[in-house]
């Protein structure tokens, strides 16, 4: 797989590290010099996060679901708004962009302007998911992938690859180094939403997926060795 123009995919368990919660200004820095590097090196690159250090609506059976997902779009938006400010601090220029209007906070999703702005070497972050509800943060960075032209997807998550089972659980759950979008559908794994994973198969967009508390885990994604799984289309 070889990448160019990238998106990244955070999820915001793994920024909150230890803490499950809010944010661990240790990854968000790290993070960000290891997009550094990656930029240094010539790739292009766009951010999603997800919003689950602050909101999962989801275990709510109580509340309106359409509701429940505004919160959670707003809960990506404060999420990248603040990985922005601390990637500024590294020194990379960088938008934060939203399919809704959101004041003088973020600048409107316009798939030309991104393009124009990753080419320039700047981080564009796509906050508040799809801009609807009922689509998660994978159908976000999948979506988003697919409409900027990416090469790939890397997905930087709280676990580090696809395992046969929840190792948390199970024990004797072995990581799988590769596997295909199709093996994802077909076996309805969970590793993204299932719609996700279609659009992402029908577009043949890869992705790898690793663990982000690994030292210099985003850079050994592109560059080696890479020890998550490995998804191909």
């Amino acid at each position: 797989m070889e990448l160019k123009r990238v998106v990244l995919k955070l999820s915001g368990e793994a920024l909150a590290g230890e803490k499950k919660t809010g944010f661990s200004e240790d990854v968000v820095r790290d993070v960000a010099g290891q997009v550094r590097k990656l930029l240094d090196q010539g790739f292009q690159i766009g951010i999603v996060i997800g919003g689950g250090n602050f909101w999962r609506g989801r275990t709510s059976q109580d509340m309106d679901r359409v509701k429940a997902d505004q919160i959670g779009m707003l809960a990506t938006i404060m999420n990248c708004i603040y990985t922005a400010d601390f990637f500024r601090q590294a020194g990379i220029t960088c938008h934060v962009m939203t399919p809704f209007a959101m004041g003088n906070m973020t600048e409107m999703f316009v798939r030309d302007t991104a393009v124009s702005y990753m080419e320039q070497g700047h981080v564009v972050f796509f906050a508040g998911g799809t801009g609807h509800p009922y689509f998660s943060t994978d159908m976000a960075v999948v979506l988003r992938a697919v409409e900027i032209g990416a090469d790939g997807i890397l997905a930087a998550k709280s676990i580090d690859g696809v395992y046969t089972a929840d190792p948390e659980i199970d024990p004797t759950a072995t990581k799988i180094d590769e596997m295909s979008m199709q093996d994802i559908v077909d076996k309805k794994l969970g590793v993204i939403d299932l719609a996700s994973a279609v659009l992402a198969m029908e577009n043949k967009m890869p992705m790898l997926l690793f663990g982000l508390s690994g030292e210099d885990s985003i850079v050994r994604a592109v560059s080696g060795p890479f020890t998550g799984t490995k998804i191909t289309v």
